[in-house]
Formats: structure tokens, sequence, C-alpha cells
């Protein structure tokens, strides 16, 4: 018998149709991946299970967790069940946690709410499910905060959270959607061990094939809330047959067409760049001590190239970026465009600022809500000495818009009216709208399903053309570098510690950071069809 079995399940929320007649299963010690899109139903097939559906949501067919119907259990029988039976790991851990309680106390409170124990009892059970999620207490004491850790260990301690009181299912959606490959690679390791260990059943959700690839044992493929591939995972990687999931392998391994080759002259030129920080080293009242975030860093991006830049949170990279914007005093060194200093006598040159713009990760946080599309991508206009006005200005909106595949009518809608990609889109066309020799992408599509991704980078790669573009591609996806920069530079510690063609260096890593980072990287097997 399965340890979870869905079948014909149906989801309508206020009467539209969610999913349909979707069915699936999980069985002890084995991994169900769910792959899809946004909106593909397969984060509410996850809430219903749990039965955590927002009110107005109505579900037929069946769902039965440990021999237990899910659809016709009471509220107190599915409190029961959620945690102790199956537990649930979010996609944001900074969201998930309480940013007012130790990391000990959250992880406890889960032992709480299902058993009457002692709380010195619970706390030393918190302790052991830390420890078993890779963080033990002697490195990371319970008394730590969330706001203390890093993006991998919030979700080690959210693990830790869903696999207190040993669950015989643990549904993980979206669970590395945001971090770095190693850290990526590591949190899925863990998932697999517990697997292994607890004898869990596992269901992944995840928007992208190569993550789950090496992880699954079987997979599910859905589109707008139906299921339109399903079977063990290596039999499906090697002969799919829905148009859709074919579409979804394609989409994984895009590469963008590029016709324009990068001049010899250089456009930005970093020279031995120094940018340190002062800290204390125990609370506001410690030792100060002085952190080297950019340490000695030089490189130089020629007019037209596409540049690479990669490496682990906390490397360096968003401080780089800033200094290079202006936005970030340095201590040493210098930074030119076009032989022009970007700062000079501790004030941005605006003639040399005004030609650079940035394509932040998250679209939607970049963007005030309250303002419409026709005035927010008209924001840089403040770095002109004289901006377009009255008809020029709408002239000026509309070819920008329409420049990334959107129409005149979307500049009077709302950022909230537009999906993720056309949020993205609505981001370059802000940086495009003063016609800039260089665009910084600080993982401009990271958190874009593969699709979307693969969409944008061939925007991007056709406005390069088009306009003369040289972009420096930030990013902790290694495949996305890969397939639209000519030269990467990978950073460790402040430090560029290797750098060159970027197929040479992924494909023949020299320095071992360099190494470890590809060999994190996840890929598709070898004989996907």
């Amino acid at each position: 018998m399965s340890l979870l079995e869905i079948d014909g399940l149906s989801l309508e929320i206020h009467g539209e149709p969610i999913l349909r007649n979707v069915s699936m299963q999980v069985e002890p010690g084995r991994v169900l991946g769910v792959i899809g899109e946004s909106g593909s139903g397969k984060s509410m097939t996850a809430f219903s299970v749990l039965q955590l559906l927002p009110n107005g949501s109505q579900c037929r067919g069946s769902i039965s967790l440990a021999g237990q119907d899910i659809l016709s259990a009471s509220e107190a029988d599915l409190c029961s069940i959620r945690g102790r039976v199956a537990g649930m790991v979010f996609q944001e851990p900074m969201t998930a946690l309480n940013p007012l309680q130790t990391i000990g106390a959250q992880v406890a409170e889960t032992i709480l709410v299902h058993e009457r124990v002692p709380r010195s009892e619970a706390l030393v059970r918190a302790a052991d499910a830390l420890r078993r999620a890779e963080l033990p207490p002697e490195k990371f004491p319970l008394t730590r905060y969330p706001h203390e850790l890093s993006g991998g260990q919030r979700q080690r301690v959210v693990i830790a959270m869903a696999i207190a009181l040993r669950p015989k299912l643990l549904i993980a959606d979206e669970p590395t959607t945001a971090l770095d490959v190693t850290t990526q690679a590591q949190i899925l390791d863990l998932l697999k061990r517990l697997v292994v260990e607890e004898d869990m059943g596992l269901m992944l959700i995840s928007h992208d094939l190569a993550v789950v690839a090496d992880l699954a044992d079987d997979l599910v493929i859905m589109r707008s809330g139906e299921v339109v591939e399903s079977g063990p995972a290596h039999g499906l990687f090697r002969k799919m047959k829905h148009p859709y999931s074919r579409a979804l392998l394609e989409a994984s391994g895009h590469v963008p067409e590029r016709n324009s080759a990068a001049q010899e002259q250089a456009l930005l030129r970093v020279s031995n760049v120094i940018r340190e920080y002062q800290t204390h080293t125990h609370g506001w009242w410690g030792r100060v001590a002085q952190v080297r975030a950019v340490d000695d860093v030089s490189f130089e991006i020629r007019k037209g190239e596409s540049l690479g830049l990669v490496g682990e949170s906390g490397c360096g990279k968003s401080t780089l970026t800033r200094a290079i914007l202006g936005l970030e005093e340095i201590q040493g060194g210098e930074i030119l465009l076009d032989g022009t200093p970007v700062v000079s006598h501790h004030r941005v040159n605006r003639d040399v600022r005004r030609r650079m713009q940035v394509v932040f990760q998250d679209p939607y946080g970049s963007f005030n809500p309250r303002w419409r599309v026709d005035r927010l991508i008209t924001e840089p206009f403040h770095l002109l000495d004289g901006p377009p006005a009255g008809a020029e200005r709408e002239t000026a909106i509309v070819e920008a818009l329409e420049s990334v595949g959107l129409s005149a009518d979307d500049s009077r809608k709302y950022i909230h009216e537009f999906s993720g990609g056309q949020r993205q889109r609505i981001a370059i066309a802000r940086a495009l709208i003063i016609k800039p020799d260089l665009i910084i992408l600080d993982e401009a599509v990271s958190a874009l399903d593969v699709s979307v991704r693969a969409q944008v980078l061939d925007l991007l790669a056709g406005l390069a053309d088009r306009f003369g573009l040289t972009y420096l591609f930030i990013s902790h996806d290694l495949s996305v570098v890969r397939s639209i920069t000519e030269r990467v530079l990978v950073m460790k510690s402040g430090r560029i510690v290797e750098e060159g063609p970027t197929d040479s260096v992924f494909d023949k890593p020299h320095h071992a950071y360099t190494k470890q980072l590809v060999a994190a990287a996840p890929v598709l097997p070898a004989d996907v069809a």
C-alpha cells in the first residue's frame, strides 16, 4: 500500500477550477518529483494533502495518507497529522521562520504542539532534529536567531522543524530555488539521506527538471492543474512523450543565439578594487574588526561582451556590483567606464552613471507597487540633464516596452497585474529606456520557470545584438551563465580565483573552488531523449 495516494483529485476555489483529475502516489523510502511551471498546480496539490487551502476551496476525489482519508478528516485529525505524519518544507525559509524566536524554540514548538512533554525535553529533541539536519548544536547553538544564519542554514532549520517528529512523509516545495549551487547540492543530499535513513517518502516539488534528475525515483509533470505525464524517472527522462514535457526539457538546456561579437576595446575596467567594512565581533559593543568584502579585484569588460560573474552568497559579487554603480565607496583601486572614473572626489559622475543600469533579482521588490508601469520604467530619467517630456516621453515609454515584447497599453497597468516573466521584462525596459552601454544583471532569471527563463535569455541576446549592449551577468546558476556569456569570472571570499572563456572554465576548471561549483551544479542525465 502506498504511503500517499492521490486519486482523481479535483480542486475548485470559489468555483474556479484549479486541479483536474490529479493522480499520483508516494512510496516509503522513495522520492516523487513533481515538476511544472508556476500555475501548474503542483503546490496546490501539496497543500491539498495537508488541507492547507484557502477559504472557498472544495476538493473532490480521494487523498489517502498512511491509510487515513484526508478529505473526510476533521480539523482536529488534520492538526494531528500535520507535522506528525507529514512534514512540510516551504520555499522561502525566512518567511517560514519567526524572526523573534530562536531556532531551538521554533523546532521545539513543533514537538510541544503535538506532545505533552517538558520544555527541556523538547529542546533536547530539537537539538537532535537540528543535528540530523546537519546543524550540530555545538556549532549552531539553539539560541541563535534566523537572521544570524545563511540561506542554506535557515533552510536546514525548516527541515529540522519538518522532521522533528519523524514523519512518514516529507513534502518539500521548491526547497532550493534561491540557493547557491553548492548549498543546493547539500540540501538535496540531506533530503536524500533522510529518505534513506528514516524510510520516509519525499514529495519534491520543483520547476527545474535538472534539480530533481539525480534525486527522484518517480516523476509527475503537471501543466494547468493536470498531470500530463508520469512514470519512473529514468524511463521518463529517456523517452518523454508529451510535447509539454519535451518543451520543459529543451528549455532547461536552452542556449540563446547571439550574432554580434565583442570589440577589442574595453568598456569597463576594474583595477585593484578593495572594499572593506567595519563589524563588531560580539554584538554592538564588541571588538571592531575589518572585513574585506572585495579584495584586490581586477578585470575588464569589452564593448559588446557578456561577462559572467559566479560565486556563492557572501563571496562579494553584490558588493562589487554596488561599487561599479557608485553605490559603495571603495578603499583602493579604481573603476573606469570608457576611461572615466565612476566616482570622482567622492561623488558619482552622472555622465558615467547614466551609461550603466541594473536589473535586479526580484523585479516585484524593486518596483513601487503604487506606481503605474509608465512611471516605473521612467525612473532612470532622473540621471538625464534634460529628461524627455510630453510626446517625447510617451514615445520613449512605448519604444522601451515594445523592445522587450510588451505593448503600449501595458504602460497604464500596475506591477501586480503581470506575471514574474513580464515583470522581469518591465525591469529590463526600465534599464533600457535611457539607452545605457552596460547593463548589470544581478540574478535576473534565477527565480523564473525554465521556459520563461529561456524567453528572457533570448530577449537579452536579441537586445544585445540590436542595441550593442554589454552585460555583466551575475548568477549562481552555472547553466544560465554558460548559455549567455563569452567569459566568466569565479569569485570566492572577495577575490577572483579563476577567469577565462566560459566553456573552458566550466569544462576544465583549474581552481579547486571552481571544480566544487561545477561538480555541484545540477545536470540532466546524459541519455535523455
